[in-house]
């Protein structure tokens, strides 16, 4: 079967460069709707997972899906102490971190609001069992005192926590007096200070969580097999990235249903128009359509010439779409955790998967809005089309 070139399909893109334009930014703005939705997807997941360690284990109480609805008493920590596969810090302690977790509100700059902020009291071995996160600014609060830390995004989000500033809650006034970095983790999103003065300020007894480093990372399955053992821990184990990114999947799940959502009701005015597109080269080359039968070319391929032109009129709006969704990657955003209720910072991530995905929804649209305009070209007779001439 003879095919057109490549070649003549770009030529008459070319020759309708101002429709093929116009055409090509409508599917490039839906491209990037679904882009940047998926990106935020990722984003949120990134951040989570990202602020988990591979030898690290969280417990908290049995079915409390976040850190602010467990408890963990103190004569439960010190059974989980004791437990085995527990990594020792150089003095030979556990290296074990006992911490509350609560809800506060601070207004959020520019419009005052009010938002959901973690704080998070940690012990002796919380920093050590957080590598990835580091004091870019200032000093760590100490123990025993009314000092606190906060994470950049705090700092950038929410009035009244720099570095020298203080906060009061709880009945007491905190001094910030560090600024952390955490490697854009969900660390980045928390106030920390001391576990014992947390618990005093908030009129706690028991802790929120405890997290634990492995001896050895295939030791997960020893550690939780003890704890479900012993009758007096009504608690469960979950390695720390496994339990942070169950705290992504709401969220990542509502945005991404949201957005495609929305991704294909946009797409709808995209594949119309490039309907509308290829009916109007249909019946501006209704002539040329009749040349190119005479000459030997069969419907075939008129069908997959004109189809041609609808796909490639989707590669282009598609990178397009991907070009601007990329330069998402420049900001931060924060929204709500459905999870924990609490501000989360996180940015925007393209992947590969996202890339091809998003392709792959762009040239849906170009065979959807194609292939009625191809099959009528392909469908005209030759007679017909060279009367028109």
């Amino acid at each position: 079967m003879k095919r057109l070139p490549l070649a003549y399909i770009v030529r008459n893109l070319w020759l309708r460069r101002v429709t093929t334009g116009l055409t090509a930014l409508g599917m490039a703005l839906v491209v990037y709707v679904f882009a940047t939705v998926l990106m935020m997807s990722e984003g949120i997941r990134a951040t989570l997972v990202a602020t988990g360690q591979a030898d690290n284990v969280i417990i908290l109480r049995k079915g409390a899906g976040a850190e602010i609805n467990s408890a963990v008493g103190r004569e439960q920590v010190g059974i989980i102490e004791t437990l085995p596969g527990i990594a020792s810090d150089a003095l030979g302690r556990p290296l074990v971190s006992r911490e509350p977790v609560v809800l506060i509100n601070l207004p959020k700059r520019g419009s005052g609001k009010p938002s959901n902020v973690t704080v998070r009291g940690t012990s002796e071995a919380g920093g050590e069992l957080r590598p990835q996160v580091r004091l870019s600014e200032g000093r760590m609060f100490r123990r025993g005192t009314s000092e606190i830390v906060a994470g950049s995004a705090v700092v950038a989000g929410f009035q009244g926590v720099g570095l020298g500033q203080t906060l009061r809650f709880a009945g007491r006034d905190w001094l910030v007096v560090g600024v952390l970095d955490a490697g854009r983790s969900g660390f980045d999103s928390e106030l920390w200070g001391d576990s014992e003065q947390m618990l005093q300020a908030f009129r706690r007894t028991s802790f929120s969580t405890v997290v634990l480093r492995l001896a050895n990372e295939n030791g997960f399955d020893r550690l939780r097999q003890a704890l479900e053992d012993d009758p007096r821990l009504a608690l469960e184990a979950k390695p720390e990235r496994v339990f942070y990114a169950e705290q992504s999947e709401a969220l990542a799940t509502f945005i991404r249903l949201l957005g495609s959502a929305l991704a294909v009701v946009f797409s709808i005015g995209a594949v119309v128009g490039a309907m509308i597109t290829m009916f109007a080269a249909v019946a501006a080359r209704s002539g040329e359509i009749g040349t190119l039968r005479a000459l030997g070319f069969r419907r075939s391929a008129v069908l997959l010439a004109f189809l041609g032109e609808s796909l490639l009129l989707a590669v282009l709006g598609g990178a397009l779409g991907l070009l601007a969704a990329s330069a998402m990657q420049a900001f931060d955003i924060s929204t709500t955790n459905f999870q924990t209720f609490a501000e989360l910072a996180f940015r925007f991530v393209l992947t590969p998967t996202i890339a091809v995905q998003a392709m792959a929804f762009a040239l849906a649209m170009g065979v959807v809005g194609g292939v009625i305009p191809a099959w009528r070209a392909a469908r005209l007779e030759i007679a017909e089309c060279l009367r028109a001439v």
